[in-house]
Order: structure tokens, then C-alpha cells, then sequence
């Protein structure tokens, strides 16, 4: 934080009260200045009332900054337009955990470190058993995840560095094999085990999709995309499930469990299953002479048909991530020579009508990272179900990061957020003969 521009206060008064409470105005290195509020109740007996904390810092953070109105998305300071153009995923994963990015030393030595902890200890095979077979895979991974906890004793104890850092390998490394398991175990196909030779990306492709009987080939185009899928989706601010992992870490539960509380708010429609939402809208309209009536649909105050792909709670522009999306699906297919696609056509349709449309331009709904990668995701053949978990396997790093940064930062307390209590007054208890 900036400690000299910290001296600025805001200064708040009450209504008919001669009590006065000065805030200490705080700025980071860039985005909007914040009031420290910590002592309005000890000065004014009030509290803030913010519902989703929209307007509420938690944390100071180094990790990820977001400006919503210009579009804008950094990791550490790089723009990922750069860092999803240049670098790799485990080359991000290195930079989101220790704030530079590596040297070449660094960066081989990060991989050969992920790579070594991709195994599953052979128990956790079971696990898989106890689940039924039409199991969705999130319900999956939340137990799975939950449960390595159980198998790592070692890395339970939060206070010390080298079990962080271990922490971070053995999640990073392991997410992806427990969500490959979670869909070879929904189609009744024999689990694949890790390759150590081949890299992040193509290592998750070959334990998605590899069978025994055949031998499996890299395909780099659709390696480097879901690489950068991975990359775009790495961190987010302090979103939903980011929330929901620092403020399980800040009771001190380990980061297994942490991750996999994650997960599950991950799990929701409103954050992580929208990609799956825009292919389930596309196929409603079903063709592109539809959409005219569609749109009209969404604008009337009646009907009940939403845009989906479109806005995001952070962004008022076009979401950068958007655009590399486009341009990866474009890759992903001509590689595999889906020349005339009709979703794709119905899609980049919608929004050029959308984007020059009054009605959505003056709300500032452009197209998110979501309205693309469903797309990319059918094509390369995970099933829809599979959506969110793909997005719980790169978030897995931000979350990792984030609350890593936490448990360093001296200034962090337990999660506890205050209410407005609308309930009953106090009263006393009856007897049943009595009421």
C-alpha cells in the first residue's frame, strides 16, 4: 500500500450528531483509492452495509489487477494479451506464485518440480469407486481434492514455507489428474496415468483422452490452446471462489481443503458453469435468422430470455480475454477442419448484431471470456459437464497464490463479516401449553 498517500483521510459525519469519524484514504500502485473503515464502529458505532462486497477491498493483494472499464487485465503487471501470446502456463503458474517471472534455470527447474508431483497415491484410486458413474465430475473433484488431505500429512502445517511451497506443487500438479480420472471414470474408461515427459497441457490432453489400445499423438495446435485456456483463466481478482478460498485459509484450515471449498463455489452457474450457459442459449436460438427475435426477447421486460456470454461484473468494456478466445477458436477450428461451423457462425452473428445494437452498447455488454470457450471446449470434445472442471484446473493456481499471500500477510484476520439483524426483538420463551 501507499503509505504516503495514506495521510488523505475521508472524513464521515453523522446526521443530527456532532460525532465525526476520519477514514485513512488508501492507494495502490494502480485503480481506484479505498477508505480504511476499520475503525468506523469503535467512532461512530456503525457499520458498512455491502451486500456481495462490490464496493469492499478484503485484502491487500500483488497478484492481479483488474480495470473493468478499460479492459484491462495484468498479472503481477503483464497484460495477458502478452503473457497468453508468449508464455506458457506453467511459465504464469511460476510468475502468479513469486511475482517475477523465472529465469530460464527457474523456469526449468518450476516444471521439473510440477511435473514430478502429477501422480496420485494409488488409494485415492478407490475413491473413485464409491461414486456413481453418472456423478457429476465438480462433485467429484470437491471430494477428491478435499481428500488429499488425508494422504499428505506432511503438508498440513501452514506456518511453515517449505510446506506452502510443496503445497502449491502437489495441487497444481495433481488437479489435473483427479479431473482427467473424474471423466475417464463418468465414460467407464480405464484411468490413464501421468506422462512426466510430456508438458502441462498435452499431459492433461493424453489423460483425457489417451486409451490403452492406441497409441496417443500430441497435437500442438490443440495443445497450445487448451495451454492457453489455462492461461486466461488462471486468476481473476477477488472473485467468488477466490473469496471463498482466502477466507477458508484465513481460519487456518490446510490448502487442500481450502482448494476444494474452492471448488465448490467455483461449481456455481454464476461463476464458473457460464461457458456451458452461452452453448445452451446458442442452441436456443438454434439458427441465425433467430436472433433478431431472440434479442428482442432479452430486451422486452417480460420475457425471460437472457444474453448469456455477455457483461461480467468487473468489466464494463470488452473483456481482454475475449478476444484471444476468438482467435484461439478460429485455431482450434481450422485444425480440425471444421470449415462452416454453425455455432461459431451463430455466435460471431450475435455479437456483431449485438455489439451495434443501442440497447446492449449503452449497458456496456460485450462479450466475456465465456462466450467463446464453450465453443473451443465442444470442438476439442469435453462434454459439457467437463466445463467448469477445466476452469477449477487453471483457477487452481490463483487460488494457490492467493492464498499463499494471505497466510504471509501479518495484517489478515479470520473472515467474519457483520449483518443487518432484521429478525425478531428479543422475547421470552413460552411454554407449549401456552401458545
Amino acid at each position: 500500500m501507499n503509505d504516503v498517500a495514506s495521510k488523505a483521510k475521508v472524513t464521515v459525519t453523522m446526521d443530527g450528531s456532532n460525532r465525526s469519524a476520519e477514514l485513512p484514504l488508501i492507494t495502490g500502485t494502480i485503480g481506484p483509492a479505498v477508505a480504511d473503515i476499520r475503525k468506523l464502529y469503535a467512532d461512530l458505532g456503525i457499520f458498512t452495509y455491502d451486500p456481495g462486497y462490490g464496493g469492499t477491498a478484503a485484502c491487500e493483494s500483488k497478484i492481479t489487477y483488474i480495470d473493468g472499464d478499460q479492459g484491462v487485465l495484468l498479472y503481477r503487471g503483464y497484460p495477458i494479451e502478452q503473457l497468453a501470446e508468449k508464455s506458457t502456463f506453467l511459465e504464469v503458474a511460476y510468475l502468479l506464485l513469486n511475482g517475477e517471472l523465472p529465469t530460464a534455470a527457474e523456469r526449468t527447474e518450476f516444471d521439473r518440480g510440477v511435473m514430478h508431483h502429477t501422480m496420485l497415491h494409488e488409494q485415492l484410486r478407490r475413491f473413485y469407486d464409491g461414486f456413481r458413474r453418472d456423478a457429476h465430475p465438480m462433485a467429484v473433484m470437491c471430494g477428491v481434492v478435499g481428500a488429499l488431505s488425508a494422504f499428505y500429512h506432511d503438508s498440513l502445517d501452514i506456518n511453515d514455507p517449505e510446506v506452502r511451497r510443496i503445497s502449491a506443487f502437489r495441487l497444481i500438479a495433481k488437479v489435473p489428474t483427479i479431473a482427467a480420472w473424474a471423466y475417464k471414470y463418468s465414460i467407464g474408461q480405464p484411468f490413464m496415468y501421468p506422462r512426466n515427459d510430456l508438458g502441462y497441457a498435452a499431459n492433461f490432453l493424453y489423460m483425457m483422452n489417451a486409451v490403452p489400445t492406441v497409441p496417443w499423438q500430441d497435437n500442438e495446435i490443440l495443445t497450445r490452446a487448451m495451454d492457453r485456456i489455462l492461461i486466461l483463466h488462471a486468476d481473476h481478482e477477488q472473485n467468488a471462489s477466490t473469496s471463498t478460498v482466502r477466507l477458508a485459509g484465513s481460519t487456518g484450515a490446510n490448502p487442500f481443503a481450502c482448494i476444494a471449498a474452492g471448488i465448490a463455489s467455483l461449481w456455481g452457474p454464476a461463476h464458473g458453469g457460464a461457458n456451458e450457459a452461452v452453448l445452451k442459449m446458442l442452441a436456443e436460438i438454434g439458427h441465425v435468422k433467430n436472433i433478431p427475435d431472440f434479442l428482442a426477447r432479452v430486451k422486452g421486460k417480460d420475457g425471460h430470455a437472457r444474453l448469456m456470454g455477455f457483461g461480467h461484473r468487473v468489466y464494463k468494456n470488452y473483456d481482454p480475454r475475449a478476444k484471444i478466445m476468438q482467435q484461439t477458436c478460429h485455431e482450434v477450428l481450422a485444425e480440425l477442419g471444421i470449415q462452416d461451423d454453425p455455432l461459431l457462425d451463430l455466435a460471431q452473428e450475435l455479437e456483431r448484431i449485438a455489439l451495434s445494437d443501442d440497447y446492449f452498447v449503452s449497458r456496456k455488454l460485450y462479450p466475456n471470456v465465456d462466450f467463446y470457450s464453450g465453443i473451443i471446449l465442444k470442438a476439442m470434445g469435453f462434454p459439457t459437464s467437463m466445463f467448469t472442471v477445466l476452469f477449477a484446473v487453471a483457477r487452481t493456481v490463483g487460488w494457490i497464490s492467493q492464498w499463499r499471500e494471505m497466510i504471509e500477510d501479518p495484517s489478515q484476520r479470520i473472515g467474519r463479516p457483520r449483518q443487518i439483524y432484521t429478525g425478531a426483538a428479543q422475547r421470552d420463551y413460552i411454554p407449549a401449553e401456552r401458545r
